[in-house]
């Protein structure tokens, strides 16, 4: 109750909530119109897997096929591609991140250059695959009728960017990934409502009070599961790693020096939410691709490279005499994708090397080791270290879901899990950790004035 009326009291904070929520109710409304010139089955898109987890993310855009059907994952990809190549793959952009702010804007004005080509990709893709699952139909099948379709999506898409801006600068939080929480979080009320007619539904109906036993048992249970994932995921965002750390100064004596240590606090999820988000864009990217390749009627290799790439599908394996075996493939591939971006990105975000360089010209050292190769050793071992431990967590929240719809324990439809939680855990964490900083810096500013 004292943050809220902390905010309250806090006009600059309050704006840009509000602010916040005014870009949320812009996205909700073009997410709910439908793109011109093409007729959607509201029906069909439900018995299609290729596609669910795009739709997860635009909170149920794309199954309207709406303005911002495409979301942002078209930016999402291309930033994957681009950090790749900042890695010493292109020179040229590992230069561009040497130059300061000036480096960082052409980097990202690159990154959405390239989400425009992606985009028009990646919309024909879903045009073609939604096509082939007859959950849509163009009215004009002309080049241009096409052409006029793609244009609409890119437009949404690059409008969806510019909406995340605005949060980024005027709001809370980081603007794309408020644009994602905010379409998981609109699904969340058809989750429970979908789980309240899965087990209770029917049962109430027949006024047997076993089975309405039985089923508020089962619901309460799925709620109660919820719940747990959700404070797995707090738990997992908000463990630290403490490094001692002291300071250094020639004109300091050695009880002012030990006045001056402290800790380096290192996250055990320092990639946070981006493992989740880049693992799933890169598992859309194979169906779209297969319908390029078969258009309506794909050969039996490209469906079998689609099903191997459905984290929702078990592929049927051939065994001795005859016999087959079921094997989670997509599943197998999505944990091993969250696994290595998690030590992609924790490496990206605390590079050990820059770290042990910025101590040493700063006379900062980690307590007890000497700086330069050192330091940097030392931090890139505890480093590594508890990624692992973040990427075994990634992958438990993750995977949980889908290894009990894929078992029949849940059933699919149902399935939100560890991917959305995930996500609106990280980021909810993120806006809080932003309020309590605005909060602190408009105390402070009052107890200086």
């Amino acid at each position: 109750m004292k943050k809220i009326a902390a905010i309250l009291h806090n006009k600059d904070v309050l704006n840009r909530i509000l602010f916040t929520f005014a870009i949320f109710l812009i996205f909700r409304i073009g997410s709910a119109i439908t793109i011109p010139g093409v007729t959607v089955s509201d029906g069909s898109f439900q018995s299609s897997d290729i596609l669910s987890l795009m739709n997860l993310l635009g909170g149920g855009a794309l199954q309207q096929f709406s303005l911002f059907a495409l979301g942002v994952s078209p930016y999402i990809t291309s930033q994957i591609i681009v950090q790749l190549l900042q890695t010493d793959v292109l020179p040229s952009l590992t230069e561009l991140t040497k130059e300061g702010e000036a480096g960082r804007h052409k980097i990202e004005m690159t990154t959405r250059y390239l989400t425009i080509l992606l985009g028009a990709v990646q919309a024909y893709g879903i045009i073609v695959t939604m096509q082939n699952t007859q959950g849509l139909t163009v009215n004009d099948t002309s080049f241009w009728g096409y052409c006029q379709v793609i244009i609409i999506m890119i437009a949404g898409t690059m409008l969806l960017m510019w909406l995340g801006d605005q949060i980024t600068e005027k709001g809370i939080g980081n603007g794309i990934s408020m644009i994602i929480f905010a379409g998981i979080v609109s699904a969340l009320p058809n989750q429970i409502i979908s789980a309240f007619e899965e087990y209770l539904g029917q049962k109430i109906l027949t006024d047997d009070a076993s089975l309405i036993l039985e089923g508020t048992v089962q619901l309460t249970i799925y709620i109660l599961a919820f719940i747990a994932i959700i404070v797995f995921v707090t738990f997992i965002e908000t463990s630290i790693r403490k490094l001692p750390v002291s300071h250094s100064a020639s004109s300091q004596s050695k009880t002012s020096l030990a006045a001056k240590s402290s800790f380096l606090p290192l996250k055990i999820n320092s990639a946070s939410v981006i493992p989740v988000i880049f693992a799933s864009s890169l598992m859309m990217a194979p169906s779209i691709i297969v319908s390029f390749i078969g258009g309506a009627n794909p050969p039996n290799w490209a469906k079998q490279l689609v099903n191997v790439f459905n984290f929702q599908t078990m592929v049927q394996m051939p065994g001795p005499n005859g016999t087959t075996w079921p094997m989670p493939w997509g599943l197998i591939i999505y944990l091993l994708l969250i696994v290595g971006f998690t030590f992609f990105y924790a490496n990206l975000q605390i590079n050990p090397e820059r770290m042990a360089q910025n101590f040493q010209e700063s006379g900062t050292y980690i307590t007890g080791l000497r700086p330069g190769l050192e330091t940097q050793k030392y931090i890139s071992k505890v480093l590594n270290r508890i990624t692992f431990i973040g990427a075994m967590a990634l992958m438990f929240i993750a995977g949980l879901p889908v290894v009990l719809s894929l078992t029949g324990a849940v059933p699919q439809s149902m399935s939100l899990g560890g991917t959305g939680m995930i996500i609106v855990v990280g980021v909810a964490l993120e806006v809080m950790r932003q309020i309590d900083g605005l909060l602190a810096g408009k105390n402070y500013e009052t107890k200086g004035a």
